[in-house]
C-alpha cells in the first residue's frame, strides 16, 4: 500500500534535510504507528505521502503507483484526518460532511450514520462553531471515512478526546483494520500506539530509528521479572522474581499461596522505555 525508498526532504532555506533517508513499507490491512516528538518530521512524511508536498527525493509509492504520478484523483483512495480539526465553522455538522461528499464522485457513506458513530448525531444541525474541541474532532475524524478509503491517514485520532470517546474512536480504528483497510497512524500517545498498531517507527530528526511490532520491542527491552505487592501484619512488602525457573522458586510460591498478595506484574518495558532507550530522547 505504500513503499518509501531514501525520502529526503529539505523546506526552503533550511540548512538541514527535514528527512533524511526514510526507508519503510506498509501491506495491506496493517495499522503503521509513526512514532516521534515534536519536529521529528511526522507530518512533513504525511504530507509527501497524501501529495500535499511535492519536490523531495527518493522513491514513493501509494497503492502500487508511484506517488508523482498520482493527480486529486488520489483523494478518492484515502482518508486524512488532520490533527488540528479544519471545518467549515459557519455550517452544520452535517452540512459539513454533505459538502464534502458533494466533491467525490464515488458513492459515500451517510453522514448521518457516520455521525451517529461517533456520538454526535444530537448536534447534526449545530453550527461546528459551536462545537467542543472533542466533537470537532469527532467530525474531523468521521469526514476521513466518508468516502470509505482504502488508506486512512489519521494524526492523533484521540487527542482532546475524554476516554468513552478515545475508546469508541480505537474501536473504530480497529474495525476498518478488520475491513482490510490500511492505517497510516502519527500519535505522540504511546498507550494508542501499542494497542492499535502492528509496527511502529521511531522517527527522531528526520531519521527513523527503529521498526518493529510493539509487542517485540517491549519483549526485547524488558527485564525477564515479575515484581508482586504482598502484605505481613499490615505492612506492604515488595518483591521481585526472575521469571526463569519461577515455578521452583520456593520464596515466590510461598507468597502466592497466603492470602496477603495484593498484586503481580511482569516487568516488560514499555513502548514509551523502549522509545527512550532506543534514541535518547523522550516524546515531548
Amino acid at each position: 500500500m505504500i513503499d518509501v525508498h531514501n525520502l529526503v526532504f529539505s523546506y526552503p532555506k533550511q540548512p538541514k534535510p527535514t528527512l533524511k533517508g526514510l526507508n519503510f513499507r506498509i501491506e495491506e490491512g496493517e495499522i503503521f504507528g509513526f512514532l516521534g516528538p515534536s519536529g521529528a518530521g511526522k507530518s512533513t512524511t504525511q504530507k509527501i505521502l497524501i501529495g500535499l508536498l511535492k519536490g523531495y527525493q527518493g522513491e514513493v509509492s501509494i497503492l502500487n503507483r508511484d506517488a508523482r504520478d498520482w493527480g486529486t484523483e488520489i483523494y478518492s483512495e484515502v482518508g486524512v484526518g488532520f490533527e488540528l480539526p479544519n471545518h467549515f465553522s459557519q455550517l452544520t455538522g452535517i452540512e459539513n460532511l454533505k459538502l464534502f461528499s458533494s466533491l467525490y464522485r464515488k458513492k459515500t457513506r451517510d453522514p448521518m450514520e457516520l455521525l451517529e458513530l461517533v456520538g454526535i448525531a444530537d448536534a447534526a444541525e449545530q453550527r461546528v462553531k459551536n462545537y467542543s474541541k472533542g466533537m470537532a474532532m469527532r467530525l474531523n475524524f468521521v469526514r476521513a471515512l466518508l468516502h470509505d478509503p482504502r488508506l486512512l491517514f489519521l494524526d492523533e485520532p484521540t487527542a482532546g478526546l475524554d476516554p468513552a470517546n478515545a475508546r469508541n474512536l480505537k474501536d473504530i480504528i480497529l474495525e476498518q483494520k478488520r475491513a482490510r483497510k490500511t492505517i497510516f497512524l502519527t500519535t505522540h500517545n504511546m498507550h494508542d500506539a501499542d494497542e492499535l498498531c502492528d509496527r511502529v517507527a521511531f522517527l527522531v530528526d528526520g531519521e527513523i530509528k527503529l521498526i518493529d511490532a510493539p509487542r517485540s520491542l517491549r519483549l526485547a527491552k524488558g527485564q525477564k521479572q515479575v515484581r508482586v505487592e504482598y502484605t505481613i501484619d499490615e505492612t506492604q512488602h515488595q518483591e521481585t522474581f526472575d521469571l526463569r525457573g519461577l515455578r521452583n522458586n520456593q520464596e515466590f510460591m510461598k507468597i502466592l499461596e497466603t492470602d496477603t498478595l495484593q498484586t503481580i506484574h511482569s516487568q516488560e518495558a514499555t513502548l514509551e522505555d523502549v522509545f527512550i532507550r532506543t534514541t535518547g530522547r523522550s516524546l515531548q
